[in-house]
């Protein structure tokens, strides 16, 4: 397998390859974030598009990965982070609207194509996000994460998932663990860092479940249990990520 991170600037054509390599990935109902689909294909546009890129095997025209980024002016300061991938994506286009000069990178999406998992390419789509940052004189990295067990565990608190180390030190949770040997820092909890809403029938298809009153419910890929209410035919899941920081001077 030989390897290259092409930015989408050079492949766009490669994004035309979503429903094959990004979307299998995901839970059916995490695609129905409001938000991101009224902006995401706005991070393909005029500057922000050169923080956009794949991993692609040339001999086997494959998409191996690909890696979403947005930079974005941020004073440093923990508590003034944005409430995670809903906020920090248009915080980054109107920045880039207005000419705010960025001051940090923020991830927005790491993904590794079904098949190609376990093979060190999500520590190389989080190393370019850094070397993209260094190259233009960032002072960070930082990641609204979704860690990959959490949703073995939909009800624990991520405030209580976050603190739960292997016998080495590092992280219980392997994303988080990718991003802690990179040398980031956990800075804290988002707590409302994705909002998926929609009818109840609606949930019934993404989940291939029946939900027959009202209540939480835990279904296949959440993070929390989704809060079904019958009475306004209404589904709602919040999904809570972890913001993790690498800091690169700058």
């Amino acid at each position: 397998m030989t390897c290259r991170v092409l930015p989408f600037t050079e492949r766009p054509d490669l994004d035309d390859r979503w429903e094959e390599t990004v979307r299998p990935v995901w839970p059916e109902f995490l695609l129905h974030d409001a938000t991101m689909n009224a902006y995401w294909d706005r991070i393909y546009e005029g500057s922000l598009a050169e923080f956009q890129f794949y991993v692609y095997d040339e001999e086997a025209d494959r998409v191996l990965g690909v890696g979403n980024c947005v930079p974005f002016a941020w004073d440093g300061d923990p508590q003034m982070l944005p409430n995670g991938i809903d906020e920090v994506v248009p915080l980054a286009i109107e920045q880039s609207e207005r000419g705010i000069p960025p001051t940090a990178i923020s991830a927005l999406q790491a993904v590794v194509t079904l098949g190609n998992q376990g093979k060190g390419l999500s520590r190389l789509i989080v190393r370019t996000m850094r070397d993209h940052a260094v190259r233009l004189g960032l002072r960070d990295l930082v990641a609204p994460v979704r860690p990959t067990w959490k949703h073995r565990y939909p009800l624990v608190p991520m405030e209580r998932y976050v603190t739960w180390l292997r016998d080495d030190g590092l992280p219980f949770d392997p994303w988080l663990r990718v991003h802690a040997r990179l040398g980031a820092e956990f800075v804290g909890v988002c707590e409302r860092s994705m909002t998926v809403t929609g009818t109840v029938a609606d949930w019934e298809t993404w989940t291939g479940m029946a939900f027959p009153d009202s209540g939480p419910y835990v279904v296949p890929g959440a993070l929390v249990p989704i809060v079904i209410d019958h009475e306004h035919d209404e589904g709602r899941y919040v999904e809570p990520n972890v913001w993790m920081r690498h800091r690169l001077g700058g």
